[in-house]
């Protein structure tokens, strides 16, 4: 496969994986709107055959984005050569968040894996095992986040998670052909806030706990 080819595919799946973001962030809000409404959410979203084929569809998305990360972050390393050695000064125009996405994609993992043991493995899994579940979603979130500890971990998280997400984006559409001079600061515009907005939702979970419990 072309190089072109596999910066398509990381494309393709950065794209759904950011709007599958964008529908968890919409749906961890209400956790603190309405505890309710996040339970009932959890409730349908469990281990119902659809949830079930969609936990699938995204664990897919998530390998095939990393392996492809990783096939062409070597590639970039072996086509510098020589060049990766020299001395020299941060390239003109070139973002930080670009140069270094694969190790911000590495935080970005790291956490997702920790999101899971934290919350997946303990709420989904228990539910298609048939275990009865200890608390309810909402009283997942709240005891999870009653760590401050925890609580400014995730928000750090959160900042590399914008920084990933923010080059993502336009950078997909720049692959996918919207690479014109017009086209490319709008873009980096739209990305900058649409992924704010989507990081921000789920920055307000732990900042609101973690006011709560520094009040409390």
């Amino acid at each position: 496969m072309s190089s072109i080819g596999k910066k398509t595919i990381q494309s393709i799946t950065g794209g759904a994986l950011i709007l599958f973001l964008t529908f968890h962030a919409l749906m961890n809000i209400f956790v603190i709107i309405s505890p309710e409404a996040y339970d009932a959410i959890c409730e349908f979203l469990g281990a119902n055959w659809y949830a079930l084929v969609g936990t699938v569809g995204l664990a897919a998305l998530v390998v095939l984005h990393f392996i492809f990360a990783i096939v062409l972050t070597v590639q970039n390393y072996i086509a510098r050569g020589s060049e990766r050695y020299a001395v020299s000064a941060r390239p003109k125009g070139v973002e930080w968040s670009s140069r270094n996405m694969f190790v911000l994609g590495l935080v970005v993992i790291g956490f997702v894996v920790l999101h899971l043991l934290n919350f997946w493995y303990k709420m989904q899994l228990q539910e298609i095992l048939g275990n009865e579940l200890e608390m309810s979603g909402a009283e997942f979130v709240q005891d999870l986040f009653s760590h401050p500890v925890y609580c400014i971990l995730y928000m750090i998280w959160l900042v590399a998670l914008w920084f990933h997400l923010q080059h993502g984006m336009w950078s997909a559409f720049h692959t996918l052909g919207w690479n014109n001079n017009k086209w490319i600061p709008r873009l980096k515009c739209i990305s900058n806030i649409y992924t704010g907005i989507v990081c921000a939702l789920f920055f307000c979970i732990p900042l609101y706990y973690l006011i709560i419990n520094l009040i409390a």
